[in-house]
């Protein structure tokens, strides 16, 4: 019962759609209605600014690292994190708030990495600023992120890990998609920096 109540904690944890209510609150804006439509950092950066998309990264990385680190605050050691961590991710792409939509749950789910294990998360984290300054896309470096935690999860025998992030690698390139038709396509939004963004800038 206590990992039921735990779960659906997390996903409400999860559900709170900060990206979404900063733009309304803040700025007077729905960001669901214009740039890519989702309600993560990406979106909400190239819509309102640093400021924001600052603001709504930390604030889906704290929820992730809340609901992953339930357990051990609790002192219910015997719950893997990634079980509660789950359900946050869940909670953020199915929001309650937004009748069942959501966003693509990179920075949640990275921050459930930090509950987990740090080192994971850092992995992620570098891969993805390689990735940027290499390709200048986020979806490309999101994408990344993930094959690479899976892969590092492998190699550490961390079958666990290896089995999640392999499922979340699939969720998060499924939850891409129209990225990726862009990507093959040419036609990707490119964050303003690394090195394919300053090459398409010297054409």
């Amino acid at each position: 019962m206590e990992l039921v109540i735990l779960c659906i904690i997390s996903y409400f944890i999860g559900s709170l759609p900060f990206g979404y209510w900063i733009g309304k609150v803040f700025y007077g804006r729905d960001i669901r209605t214009e740039g890519s439509g989702n309600i993560g950092t990406t979106n909400t950066l190239r819509v309102l600014g640093p400021v924001a998309g600052v603001a709504v990264l930390l604030l889906d990385l704290f929820k992730g690292t809340l609901a992953g680190a339930l357990p051990t605050l609790l002192g219910m050691h015997h719950i893997n994190p990634f079980i509660t961590g789950f359900f946050a991710i869940i909670g953020h792409t199915f929001s309650i708030w937004l009748k069942f939509k959501g966003g693509k749950a990179v920075a949640t789910s990275a921050g459930v990495l930090i509950a987990y294990n740090p080192f994971f998360f850092a992995v992620a984290v570098i891969t993805l600023v390689v990735m940027l300054f290499l390709f200048s896309m986020m979806s490309v470096g999101s994408i990344m992120g993930f094959i690479m935690v899976t892969a590092t999860a492998a190699m550490f025998h961390d079958w666990v890990l290896t089995i999640i992030a392999g499922v979340l690698t699939i969720f998060v390139t499924y939850r891409h998609r129209a990225n990726l038709k862009r990507v093959l396509q040419g036609n990707e939004s490119l964050m303003h920096f690394g090195l394919y963004y300053w090459l398409t800038k010297r054409k």
